[in-house]
């Protein structure tokens, strides 16, 4: 799943760079490694042949080395791991001339090498030999991707629990967003996997979040059903669009002082970033929530988006599971602004 809650998506980690085909003909790469695939690490080395003269260097690295991607082989150049003659090329579209040596030290992406355990504080609230159910801050991402290739939950988890390594994800189901704080579990084995990703598609976990919104939520609105899609116009968003999937959200106004309203969201469907684009496209948006049109209001500098309590049958006892994670200090801040009690 992705955003506040989403659907299990792959039981893989994360996919290679796309190959591309290859140029060249019968007056190759003469030379070292001239007539053979290069391997993905360690270093190649290459003479230029006379059909090459004058190409684009990345066009030639591409054209030979064809298990990596051309984008990558470009990021080794400008990263200085590739030499002409002995000195680091640095310019993808440089020209290359004929009989000139070129060395590439190879490296696997980001995207391909193993995701490496850290050392992380986690707040686990349940655990079992099945399962863990912990409390996310804000501001940790929760699954390695562009940007964001260490410092996330799953380097953390493979810290704390080497054995989430022989899972796909180390375990994760679902996931929140970067800036939203809150409950997450996590399978410790693959019975337990299999059976949280069906729950989860079934709509059979209960997921339910504290939500402080901008304006006066009517307390007639207790279900927003309209289908969520990436953004035509952004791709950064994601938006109401009628091509979207099926998205459901019941909503509960619990308070409200005038001008911002603490709501309780449950999640049926899973989409990314369900509950603020329900609100924002209802008129709504969540304090903080900068992307989809929310301010910086009530001390909060994130969406003021917080998964409260997480309910479920367990994947291999069946009995039922349930937890609850107060709201960190910003978000409670916030919280007891609209509704003191």
């Amino acid at each position: 799943m992705t955003g506040e809650a989403g659907e299990y998506r792959s039981a893989l980690g994360s996919g290679v760079d796309a190959i591309e085909d290859g140029e060249g003909g019968e007056d190759d790469l003469a030379g070292d490694g001239a007539g053979e695939s290069p391997g993905v690490e360690g270093p190649v080395d290459l003479i230029v042949p006379a059909v090459q003269h004058g190409w684009r260097l990345d066009r030639l690295l591409a054209a030979t080395i064809v298990r990596h991607s051309r984008s990558h082989l470009q990021s080794l150049v400008e990263a200085g791991a590739v030499t002409i003659d002995g000195t680091p090329a640095l310019q993808p579209s440089r020209k290359v001339s004929l009989r000139q040596r070129i060395r590439v030290e190879l490296s696997l992406p980001l995207s391909q090498r193993p995701f490496e355990p850290e050392a992380m504080g986690m707040d686990i609230r349940y655990q079992d030999s099945h399962l863990y159910v912990l409390c996310k801050p804000a501001g940790l991402v929760v699954h390695p991707a562009a940007g964001h290739w260490s410092g996330t939950l799953l380097n953390g988890l493979l810290g704390m629990d080497p054995a989430l390594a022989l899972l796909p994800r180390a375990g994760i189901v679902h996931r929140l967003d970067k800036d939203t704080s809150g409950l997450l579990v996590v399978a410790r084995s693959m019975l337990a996997m299999t059976g949280l990703v069906r729950a989860l598609a079934a709509h059979d976990v209960r997921r339910v979040y504290r939500a402080v919104a901008q304006g006066v939520v009517p307390d007639r609105m207790t279900r927003v059903e309209l289908p969520i899609g990436r953004d035509p116009r952004s791709r950064t968003r994601m938006a109401v669009i009628e091509s979207g999937k099926p998205a459901r959200t019941d909503i509960d106004r619990l308070a409200t002082d005038g001008s911002f309203s603490c709501l309780e969201c449950r999640l049926h469907t899973g989409r990314t970033h369900q509950i603020r684009v329900h609100l924002a496209h209802s008129g709504y948006p969540l304090v903080g929530d900068v992307l989809y049109g929310g301010a910086a209001e009530l001390g909060m500098s994130r969406q003021a988006l917080h998964a409260q309590c997480l309910e479920f049958a367990h994947p291999v006892g069946g009995q039922t599971i349930r937890v609850e994670a107060d709201a960190p200090p910003d978000f409670e801040s916030a919280w007891r602004a609209v509704a003191p009690e």
